[in-house]
């Protein structure tokens, strides 16, 4: 049986070379110009009378997209230079199994070039930080190993992180992939040529199809979860509910998709995010028209993360990219809605911040003398990241989309039980632990948690924790719930 499977492919191979015979001249590709030859090229003709029987879904797929119709095939996608890092002999021709950002700007230079200036196309730098930490050392072990991995890496780390922010693909001796870092399509990746992200990611091979890329289902299978729900609170905002009742009238399929010209039924991520407006082209760099970046635990303006990553958009400030959004916003909306909507978004990163971020972390730096070293190696750890990391970006993410259950009940709420009933007895657990210790710096390191943690609780944010609100609020308080029980209660 596999003597004859042998006998059945080769000559399957034999015939696609006596194609290749028949058409003639072997296709040139420049490297750096856009193309569209005005006929399938020979090389494409090999690729795709072998692929059509051996693997008919991709074929459909190809066939089924843009670059079929622009005479783009195989070839012109997978096509390498023998010198490239992951170049391997395929029937006579040398093609690689990625296609990087770097092969799509042969044609979409402009696109890759924004796509390339966005926090999107840093997302493989996340194997050195914090969350892959928990990933390779808390969560996992090193039982993977691979040749790639002679030492072995974590099974954790290879199937959640690198799925969504992208893998560094290794590459073998014979130019292929190692198992450790492909498959891959995290928007991140780090490509053997060099470059970083993956169109797939989003237009995923081989229909490539705007549609698929433009429903928020696409977004949603990175941003999800307990710490950027952005797909639940989409389907539970407005938005989402809108878009759901009046899929048909999306017009997703449209080669021009202009919002207010092509469908107004409701937005999706790619609406406000991405996509054209009357007066906006459609842009790949997904910060243009966010205002607050709310990654990290204090929340800050989107240039100054850029500048931190070395990107171009550290030159245009929130308030350019707040106007760019809002352009978006009033093709649905008045601009006294969406000027109220941003009043209330901002005064809720300015509640998140001044009651729990900002003195949250203060109070997690001083208890750093009295923690064991390894990160995640004490309970505080994973309370205070949490209360920022989960709670606090559902909060500040909720409210940046109009998810009022994920802003409060997943957020606000959590973060606030969590912070009076975890996190501060756990600090004050470590702080009189430590105020006899025959250690000075452990003892005075002690005293000033405890210090911090009184001023803390004794501010306005937190005094009624202490049962010391102010007299006058309290009797406000009391009134409103009197008259409120007045007028409802039989």
């Amino acid at each position: 049986m596999i003597k004859q499977f042998a006998t059945m492919e080769t000559r399957q191979h034999l015939t696609c070379l006596l194609i290749l015979a028949l058409n003639g001249l072997w296709f040139s590709l420049s490297s750096n110009a856009a193309f569209a030859p005005s006929r399938p090229t020979a090389e494409s003709a090999v690729c795709t009378a072998c692929h059509r029987t051996q693997s008919p879904a991709v074929y459909q797929q190809w066939g089924s997209s843009k670059h079929f119709r622009a005479n783009v095939g195989c070839f012109e996608c997978h096509t390498a230079n023998e010198q490239d890092a992951d170049a391997y002999d395929h029937y006579g021709q040398f093609i690689s199994t990625i296609v990087s950002p770097r092969d799509c700007a042969r044609c979409h230079e402009h696109e890759v070039q924004e796509f390339n200036d966005s926090h999107h196309a840093k997302g493989g730098r996340i194997l050195g930080s914090l969350d892959n930490v928990l990933a390779e050392v808390v969560e996992g072990n090193n039982a993977f190993i691979t040749t790639g991995f002679p030492h072995g890496t974590s099974a954790a780390a290879v199937n959640g992180c690198w799925q969504c922010h992208g893998s560094q693909v290794k590459v073998l001796a014979n130019g292929r992939l190692d198992p450790a870092t492909w498959p891959n399509t995290g928007i991140g990746r780090i490509n053997p040529d060099g470059s970083e992200g993956s169109c797939t990611a989003c237009h995923s091979r081989h229909e490539f199809s705007a549609a698929q890329a433009r429903t928020p289902d696409t977004c949603g299978k990175c941003h999800m979860g307990p710490d950027h729900p952005h797909l639940e609170i989409f389907n539970e905002s407005k938005h989402g509910i809108a878009y759901y009742a009046n899929l048909e009238k999306m017009a997703l399929d449209n080669a021009k998709w202009v919002v207010g010209e092509d469908y107004s039924a409701s937005a999706t991520c790619a609406t406000c995010h991405m996509s054209a407006t009357k007066d906006q082209p459609v842009t790949h760099d997904v910060g243009m028209r966010i205002s607050w970046n709310n990654r990290p635990a204090i929340s800050v303006r989107p240039e100054v993360s850029d500048a931190k990553l070395g990107l171009p958009g550290k030159d245009v400030p929130w308030q350019k990219r707040r106007e760019n959004m809002i352009n978006v916003c009033i093709n649905c909306h008045n601009r006294n809605f969406v000027d109220g909507f941003y009043v209330q978004y901002d005064a809720l990163i300015d509640l998140y911040h001044d009651k729990f971020a900002k003195p949250g972390l203060a109070l997690y730096n001083a208890a750093q003398p009295l923690l064991s070293k390894p990160k995640f190696s004490n309970k505080i750890d994973f309370i205070w990241f949490e209360l920022w990391h989960h709670e606090g970006r559902r909060a500040r993410h909720g409210a940046s989309m109009m998810g009022p259950d994920y802003t409060h009940w997943h957020g606000t709420y959590e973060i606030a039980r969590n912070f009076y009933t975890e996190y501060i007895p756990e600090l004050r657990e470590l702080a009189e632990h430590n105020t006899h210790s025959d250690d000075p710096a452990r003892k005075q390191a002690a005293e000033n948690l405890a210090r911090l943690l009184d001023e803390t609780l004794n501010g306005d944010n937190h005094k009624w924790f202490l049962n010391k609100m102010d007299p006058e609020e309290k009797a406000r308080r009391e009134a409103a719930v009197e008259e409120f029980q007045g007028r409802y209660t039989k």
